[in-house]
Formats: C-alpha cells, structure tokens, sequence
C-alpha cells in the first residue's frame, strides 16, 4: 500500500513538473513618454507588449525590467499594475522607468568609436499571480540605429 501511494505521489510531482514549463515571453517597446527630465535623471513611462508563446494564460503580478545600451545599464524599472496575457496571445501594459540616458551618452562619445548602430539589451523577470512556476526571467537584445 505504501508503495503504491509513493508511485501515485511521484507520478503527481512529474504530471506538475511537465505542465509547469513555460516558455519565456518576448517584450518589445511600443511607445515611450518623457514625464520628468533633469541633468542626470530621466522619468519615463513606457509602453511595452508582452508576447506570451505559451498554450496557456500567464496572469501577470509585476515585471522588473532593466535596460542596457553597449553594455551599460542606463534604465531600470516596474510594471504599474496587474494584467493578463491570452494564451498564444500578447498584451501591452506601461512601466515607469527611471532612466539616466545623459550618462550612456557620455560613455558612448568618450569610447571614440563612432557609432551608428547601438547593442541593447533588455532583461528582467515577470512575476505570475498564480501556479507552481512564479516568475519567469527574460533577456531580449537587439541594435538601435543612431541615424
């Protein structure tokens, strides 16, 4: 009998280890605001779409995110409220950013190197609201062209 139930329970763990891969979702910038700017901070909200490549709905608590231009962090920031993401689906939703883009560009113009074309990188985590799995760590990169 013992047995039994400890095939039953490891079969159980195995059945939710399998339902609980998620693939990583993909973020891409929609839209960015300038609400407060000085010398050395910037205050931005930006809008992002979430694309969700999962066969399941990934309900959202928060997103931290951290942006990089030629490997230099330049901006940092948090999802402003709860949302869901439709399975196989996308959803956009604003972060508010604290961002100190004057300092990127002095390291960029003091490297000597003539630029026309930027690497960034954009990595964080989504926090889901519920199920075994709670977050998911996400990296996406690609180049800005400066012309």
């Amino acid at each position: 009998m013992m047995r039994g139930g400890i095939a039953t329970l490891l079969l159980a763990v195995l059945a939710a280890c399998s339902f609980t891969h998620l693939e990583k979702p993909t973020l891409e910038v929609v839209d960015i605001q300038l609400l407060k700017s000085d010398l050395l901070q910037q205050q931005l909200k930006v809008r992002m779409r979430v694309h969700n490549p999962n066969n399941r709905e990934l309900p959202v608590s928060g997103i931290t995110c951290e942006l990089q231009l030629a490997g230099e962090a330049v901006a940092h920031g948090d999802s402003e409220r709860n949302f869901v993401v439709p399975a196989l689906g996308s959803a956009e939703f604003d972060v508010a950013v604290t961002a100190n883009a004057a300092s990127a560009l002095l390291k960029l113009l003091v490297s000597g190197r003539k630029r026309d074309v930027v690497d960034y990188r954009l990595v964080g985590k989504v926090a889901l609201a519920s199920g075994l799995m709670r977050s998911i760590a996400f990296d996406n990169g690609g180049q800005i062209h400066l012309r």
